[in-house]
């Protein structure tokens, strides 16, 4: 999350005016996160999130994440649910973006999980997977293969400014990628971005899963290989085994991977790590002025990516079996 777009009193009060919420009595910008313009909206009614979608969300895909949203719920998921407008709508638009209200959701994200925590993380990722199985609506990830490509050719001549022969290393693990890729893999629903602030924990106990804006589908076992990323490395770079067998355990418990998502898992969490070093990296270069957000540093999936090079099978990431 994160504040791009500023919001006018006088547009805020118009906007809000078509919802039955009440009045608005405070709204405070959320510098997490990269995509979209987020808000803690406080009304008369309670607690909301307010997002902007910024250009880099195509605006024809939001039914796809709203609805999903629905479904999910519907499903024993939880996660936001939009907040329709007196028409029965629920994307609108405010300071020349589309625009929506979600529910908000109580907990706190953790800075520094611990296995029970991955484990948790792992169960509910799982049970993601088995909900959006019948969920109609279809979108295609748009950050996969062909677009890390896309995306690395747009700053591939700028790459070693950040680190000496950086363009180099991600040309040569594009080209590993695109001849080893796995295809044919269990697919359905993923979340895709599910990193440790978008899964609350309340009571000791996860609360909630939010941020769907990537949601897509693709293989369950690459969501899988990019939650292991987000969570299962330590401030050092190392890697936490503990930590994977609890997630990988957890996500068992509720869908068990099979032998080909087996093998896959070391390439895919090699994807994974590309994946965010990427977006990270046009995200570093090209920070718009102005923007009350924080770039996230690209280095640290470099790390992740070698760890992934160096291993052969995922007993190495925590796979017991």
């Amino acid at each position: 999350m994160a504040v791009y777009t500023e919001v006018s009193e006088e547009e805020l009060d118009a906007f809000i005016a078509g919802y039955d919420i009440g009045a608005v009595l405070s709204l405070k910008g959320i510098a997490e996160g990269v995509e979209n313009s987020n808000y803690l909206l406080h009304a008369e009614r309670g607690f909301y999130i307010l997002t902007l979608y910024e250009k880099r969300v195509n605006e024809a895909e939001l039914p796809f994440f709203l609805g999903l949203l629905e479904h999910l719920a519907g499903k024993g998921v939880t996660c936001p649910q939009p907040v329709k407008n007196r028409q029965g709508q629920a994307l609108g638009r405010l300071s020349g973006r589309p625009a929506a209200i979600v529910t908000f959701l109580d907990g706190m994200w953790i800075r520094k999980p611990d296995a029970r925590q991955c484990a948790a993380v792992g169960e509910a990722l799982a049970k993601l997977h088995r909900a959006g199985a019948d969920f109609p609506m279809r979108r295609e990830n748009a950050l996969s293969l062909a677009g890390w490509t896309n995306l690395f050719e747009s700053v591939h001549a700028r790459a070693d400014q950040v680190a000496p022969d950086l363009s180099a290393a991600i040309d040569a693990e594009l080209k590993h990628l695109h001849a080893a890729w796995p295809h044919s893999l269990p697919t359905g629903v993923i979340h895709a971005d599910l990193f440790p602030d978008n899964v609350f924990f309340l009571g000791g106990k996860l609360s909630g899963l939010i941020d769907f804006y990537f949601a897509c589908a693709d293989a369950f076992a690459y969501d899988l290989a990019i939650t292991l990323n987000a969570w299962c490395f330590e401030a050092d770079g190392a890697f936490n085994i503990t930590k994977g067998l609890a997630m990988i355990n957890g996500y068992e418990r509720v869908r068990r991977l099979d032998d080909a998502e087996v093998a896959a898992l070391p390439t895919l969490a090699r994807g994974a790590s590309l994946r965010f070093l990427l977006t990270r990296l046009v995200d570093w270069l090209n920070v718009p002025e102005g923007a009350l957000v924080r770039p996230k540093d690209p280095m640290e999936y470099v790390r992740r990516l070698r760890f992934y090079q160096s291993i052969s099978s995922a007993r190495e990431l925590g796979l017991l079996r």
